[in-house]
């Protein structure tokens, strides 16, 4: 069940906007970005801890609520918190995500294992965009923002990556679908492809990743803060205007032509 923090009287300002996976990484950054630009940041994530050290370096308004994004009831309370706070949502950035089982040859990966990154990557993402689309339209003024963190995954895999790179086209297609059926009630949503942030995640690849050819090898990172300032130029568009895909990445990472 989520738990939210203790309640305080409505606070509204003209954005609000709610992260998933606020707690570390790309979702700490841009939840950042946006606070500082601001922005009402409702913060989701799996542990209470790292949402309070994201709060407490937003140093704006925000509201921290433990939601596991696979479940439908901890997505319904963490929309509904924020309904009751701010009374409206702006934007939803849609990024909490696991790579999933790392290693391990496609055919030893277990059923659990494959599940356990669809119900993030997937589902997850499917359960917010369905509430934040939900609350978007029946909210006055209408209309919002989704934006969907994908990767550039989304178009070219890694090795041994199929349960994140499958997942990761999934979110292209809810990308599209979500943009199509958004129209007539003033809802966007883009997605931006990311490659490379410097991140927990991401810190193998300083010392050697497998490539396509059976070398390991470093690959260059970029600072997490060029994705954040992405998020915030998309979210910040008017909603006549949509970045309907971005793509962020190391200039220098093997991606064109990758493999």
């Amino acid at each position: 069940m989520s738990h939210e923090t203790p309640q305080t009287p409505p606070f509204h300002r003209s954005h609000v906007a709610v992260v998933t996976g606020a707690g570390s990484g790309i979702g700490r950054a841009v939840a950042l970005e946006l606070a500082s630009a601001g922005w009402s940041v409702a913060l989701a994530g799996r542990r209470v801890e790292t949402l309070a050290e994201t709060a407490a370096s937003a140093g704006g308004e925000t509201l921290s609520v433990r939601t596991d994004v696979s479940r439908p009831d901890e997505v319904d309370a963490l929309f509904g918190a924020v309904r009751e706070r701010y009374g409206r949502l702006d934007l939803l950035f849609n990024n909490a995500g696991t790579f999933g089982p790392r290693g391990v040859p496609l055919e030893d990966i277990g059923y659990e294992e494959w599940r356990s990154v669809v119900d993030v990557n997937v589902t997850g993402a499917f359960l917010c965009a369905q509430a934040a689309f939900r609350q978007m339209k029946e909210q006055s003024p209408q209309g919002g923002r989704i934006i969907n963190n994908g990767s550039i995954s989304a178009h070219t895999p890694r090795p041994g990556s199929v349960a994140y790179t499958t997942t990761k086209h999934a979110m292209t297609g809810l990308t599209k679908s979500l943009s199509l059926d958004g129209r007539p009630y003033r809802i966007a949503c883009g997605q931006i492809d990311i490659g490379n942030a410097a991140t927990d995640m991401t810190q193998r690849m300083r010392t050697g990743t497998p490539q396509a050819n059976g070398e390991l090898i470093a690959e260059p990172v970029m600072d997490v803060r060029d994705v954040a300032r992405t998020v915030r130029h998309m979210a910040e568009l008017p909603l006549e205007a949509n970045v309907q895909f971005a793509t962020v990445l190391a200039t220098t990472m093997p991606y064109v032509g990758r493999g």
